[in-house]
């Protein structure tokens, strides 16, 4: 039997109308109604309306989005379960996507995640004054190149490297002059690409700092359990068994790099030939492919994408 680990996506694979490639199986469909319903009834809120109709500005805000997300990787968990996905080798998730990987493994109840997840958004909005903090994609640079452009930028403010998502594509984070700074001594580099994104919330970063305490208190009210299979931290890589050390590397995760590329190349370094995206888009699939080319990707996202035979 190969070898597989699921990875389940984060904030930027959002959308107004995601999932809709599910709508016309009536399996798969209700598995999403039946998982936003219990996610609308955490929040109060009609999450399903939010995700099908929109405005995208209040989907994107990242109060809504990380619920939002974390639903739909689950309700495709649910659907890739029901069509015979045996359980992996491993789990993963990018930043937001490691909560869902731990309700998948079991150590998360899903209505605590939603509601833990939609308070962290709240917390990194809360933590840096709307303007003041900024991200940026650098594409083609080493990521000692980009390490270096961050370094030299620090006379303006904090900036760091935020995700190490492949070889040749990291995001910075930090204080907005700084950031724009590291993108200017980037292009200087040669960058590819150096470009803003349009968020406010330097995720990752020092700056999230004053959020940890919140986030370390909610998850102190949080049962979390043992996980069935290993989930790799975005923090240090490492699987955790122990509530209280999971917790710890939630709480880091906010304010340390994801660090991507080494997590999948640890998972690969481990036997692991194919890796499935359970969630919306492709995203990881295609940064997927740029870290351990001789793996197997699949995304998870629509019907057709899920005939393959995943046990």
């Amino acid at each position: 039997m190969t070898r597989s680990a699921v990875l389940f996506p984060g904030q930027g694979s959002q959308s107004v109308g995601m999932l809709a490639d599910f709508s016309d199986d009536k399996a798969a469909a209700a598995l999403i109604s039946e998982t936003f319903a219990v996610a609308s009834v955490a929040l109060d809120h009609d999450l399903w309306k939010l995700v099908s109709e929109g405005p995208a500005e209040r989907l994107n805000q990242t109060c809504w989005t990380q619920p939002a997300m974390l639903s739909a990787d689950i309700a495709v968990w649910r659907i890739f379960r029901a069509r015979g996905g045996a359980m992996p080798e491993a789990m993963a998730g990018h930043s937001l996507g490691e909560y869902a990987a731990l309700v998948a493994a079991g150590a998360l109840d899903f209505g605590d995640a939603v509601r833990l997840v939609h308070q962290r958004g709240k917390l990194m909005q809360q933590a840096v004054v709307k303007g003041e903090g900024a991200m940026a994609a650098i594409l083609g640079l080493a990521d000692e190149q980009v390490e270096q452009a961050c370094l030299e930028a620090r006379q303006a403010g904090s900036v760091v490297a935020a995700n190490y998502n492949s070889p040749g594509q990291l995001v910075i984070a930090g204080a907005t002059a700084a950031v724009t700074l590291a993108v200017d001594l980037c292009r200087q580099a040669g960058a590819r690409r150096a470009m803003l994104l349009p968020v406010s919330v330097p995720a990752h970063s020092p700056l999230m700092a004053p959020a940890a305490s919140g986030l370390a208190e909610a998850l102190g009210d949080t049962e979390i359990t043992a996980p069935a299979c290993p989930v790799l931290h975005n923090f240090d890589l490492e699987p955790r068994r122990d509530a209280d050390a999971i917790r710890h590397a939630l709480v880091e995760q906010l304010t340390h790099p994801v660090r991507w590329t080494a997590t999948v190349r640890a998972l690969s370094e481990k036997g692991i030939l194919t890796f499935f995206e359970c969630g919306p888009g492709r995203v990881l699939c295609g940064l997927g492919r740029r870290i351990e080319r001789s793996a197997e990707w699949l995304p998870l996202e629509s019907p057709q994408s899920m005939t393959r035979d995943a046990q």
